[in-house]
């Protein structure tokens, strides 16, 4: 009898765009986006929303941190 089921280090895996390398670098392009909104001169709704921005990318790389490689 032969095993048809895989390992279950494979079934485990996570997708590859929720590991922690290309979702660090997402939060870190919201934390940028928000630093730049803040610091923008043109439009004041967009400084409204930048501290919020910059506070969701902050708190997304700190749970994303916390991914398997």
């Amino acid at each position: 009898m032969t095993n048809t089921t895989t390992p279950l280090h494979r079934q485990r895996r996570w997708p590859r765009w929720l590991r922690r390398g290309p979702m660090e670098i997402v939060a870190c392009v919201v934390i940028t986006a928000g630093l730049v909104m803040m610091l923008q001169p043109l439009a004041m709704v967009l400084y409204t929303w930048s501290f919020v921005t910059t506070l969701f990318g902050t708190l997304l790389f700190m749970v994303v941190s916390k991914f398997p490689e």
